[in-house]
Parts: structure tokens; C-alpha cells; sequence
């Protein structure tokens, strides 16, 4: 079963506990090309976290290190844009987010190792992978447990939130993994939950909102997908605008002003990524690597939020939280 860590940081399996003393080697001597396609700007919170962690192993962007970052506007744009980034064979190819990102890459390349950060789906169940301790072809890196955790996220607001009996979950295309696990384990715990699907970015959430029943408006969960991350500020304020308790996966989410959030550090993530680049730069190849998966989550809460809303937030809560933001 997923816990709950208390004021932990990420802590990740595979032989972590031994790549810090490689990271203090020389750095190798040619340029390491690195790209990747992503939903989410170069701007964002986890990239920003990715570059440091680069820098920080002695890599520096335009000396030693290149980042081709080309940015997808919709799923639709995957498949063509990691062909283009195959076809300049760089050193190490990033596989973000959602599924289509790793089976595009994989579409483009079966040679070039391959970083993933599996955010929206399980590569093992999906047979992209044969095994996570001894991974399989040129695929090694992260798996987030999203659908794990979706699961986990309903049973957190069933028992803190009792008095709730209905909620509902705006998902997309991406996310639609998450709704399914969701939904099932809310059918189980007794849980109404109603699923709106979203279509056609930028989302429009107050039409979405106007499809939902009068008894399931004081709750809502989002998963997590490219466009929803992107719109974690629009999200953030519609809830505070409706005075709905909010329940996200990461907490860049509620640092944008939502109530609260149960997930792994996307941050820790993507500068533990930096790390599996660095290995192979050294001349690891994707089977050396274990694929990891984060063995500590943490929940935000936003008392700030909590008070604008008029929620009295249980005390279970607040015990359990990693962090209070007031």
C-alpha cells in the first residue's frame, strides 16, 4: 500500500544510494546531447529543477551540454516531433509525461537510450518494459505510480472527508487512466463521483463546471496530464472562485492556491532524471539502470486557501500534512 510520509523527502529504489559518489567524477570531455518532447514550457517548475540538477553535475548548456526542447501544443504532435528529434540522434532522448510520449519515442528509435518519466501511466502493465529491476531494450528511468495514486487520492477524501458523499473529476485524453482507477475504487468506497471529460485546449472550466449535478459542486479532484499541469493557476483560482475543496496530485498546485495535494515531488523527479542522463554519459547503458519508482509522498495543504473557502479542515488533516501553507 502507497503511505504517507511525514516532512520526508523523496527516497527512490535502485541503487541510489551509490550514483552520488559518480556524480563527483570529471565530467566527460565531449558534448552531450540531450532533447526531449514535452507538453509543458521549458519554463516549468520540474525542467527548471531538471537543468539545475544538470548544472549542479557539472553540465552547462552551449559548453558541454545541449537541450533540445521542443514543446507538443496537443497530443496530436507527439509522433512527428520525436521523429524529428530521432532523426538528429542526440546522446539521450527524454520520454515525459503521458504514454504517448514514450511510445512515440520508441516509434522513433529503438537504439538511443531513453529516459522516461512515466507520469500518466504504468510502462510495465502497458508492456512497454519487461521488468523495472532489469529493464528490457533502451528504455530505463522513472515511474510516478500515477494510477496507484489516483486510487489512493479517493481513499484519502473518503476517510477525511466523510461528510462529502459526492465529488467530481475533470480529466482529458491523458488522463484518462487515472479517472478509470478513480472511479473504480470510488464506486467501492461508496464515493458518488462524477467525471467530466475535457476537450479541445484551453479548457473551458466553468462550461465544464455548468455539466456538473447541484450535489456533486463541493468537491473536486484533478488528475494529472501536460494541459492540466500547465493550467494549475486557472485551476487553482476556479476552485477558490466556487469556494469547492480541491483535492491535486503535485504540490505546484497548491503553492498556485489549491487546498491540498498527495503525490511524489515532481521536482525531486526530474532532477533524479538529470541523474540517469549523467550515467549514461559515462557510458551506462539503459538496461545497467533499474527503473525507479518514489517511495515517499508528500501532502500540501493550503490553510490560506482553507480559510478563503470557509473549510475547517480536519484535524487528521493537518496532522498528516508534510507541509502547511499559511
Amino acid at each position: 500500500m502507497l503511505g504517507i510520509g511525514r516532512r520526508e523527502f523523496i527516497t527512490l529504489l535502485g541503487g541510489a544510494a551509490a550514483w552520488p559518489l559518480a556524480a563527483r567524477a570529471q565530467r566527460p570531455a565531449k558534448m552531450l546531447r540531450v532533447g526531449t518532447v514535452a507538453g509543458t514550457p521549458k519554463s516549468s517548475p520540474q525542467w527548471v529543477a531538471f537543468e539545475r540538477r544538470m548544472g549542479e553535475l557539472g553540465y552547462q548548456e552551449g559548453k558541454n551540454f545541449s537541450f533540445d526542447f521542443l514543446q507538443a501544443a496537443s497530443a496530436d504532435e507527439y509522433e512527428v516531433l520525436y521523429r524529428k528529434l530521432a532523426a538528429q540522434a542526440p546522446d539521450v532522448i527524454l520520454a515525459i509525461g503521458p504514454e504517448i510520449g514514450l511510445r512515440s519515442a520508441l516509434a522513433a528509435t529503438r537504439t538511443l537510450p531513453i529516459v522516461m518519466i512515466a507520469i500518466d501511466y504504468d510502462p510495465l502493465a502497458r508492456g512497454y518494459v519487461t521488468s523495472l529491476a532489469r529493464p528490457s531494450g533502451n528504455v530505463t528511468g522513472v515511474v510516478f505510480q500515477q494510477i496507484e495514486l489516483a486510487a489512493k487520492r479517493i481513499q484519502l477524501i473518503k476517510d477525511n472527508f466523510p461528510d462529502r458523499p459526492t465529488a467530481t473529476m475533470f480529466w482529458d485524453e491523458l488522463s484518462a487512466d487515472q479517472w478509470k482507477a478513480a472511479r473504480d475504487t470510488a464506486a467501492t468506497l461508496g464515493l458518488q463521483l462524477f467525471g467530466i471529460e475535457l476537450h479541445e485546449s484551453p479548457y473551458d472550466y466553468e462550461a465544464a463546471f455548468g455539466k456538473v449535478p447541484l450535489d456533486h459542486r463541493g468537491m473536486l479532484i484533478i488528475p494529472t496530464s501536460p494541459s492540466l499541469f500547465r493550467d494549475r493557476a486557472r485551476l487553482a483560482d476556479f476552485a477558490l472562485k466556487h469556494r469547492i475543496l480541491s483535492m491535486f496530485v503535485f504540490r505546484e498546485w497548491v503553492d498556485a492556491g489549491g487546498l491540498l495535494c498527495y503525490g511524489p515531488s515532481i521536482t525531486a523527479l526530474f532532477a533524479r532524471v538529470a541523474e540517469f542522463v549523467d550515467r549514461i554519459a559515462r557510458g551506462a547503458v539503459p538496461s545497467d539502470l533499474p527503473i525507479e519508482q518514489p517511495t515517499k509522498f508528500e501532502m500540501v495543504v493550503n490553510l490560506k486557501t482553507a480559510k478563503a473557502i470557509g473549510v475547517d479542515l480536519p484535524t487528521a488533516i493537518l496532522l498528516r500534512a508534510d507541509e502547511v501553507i499559511e
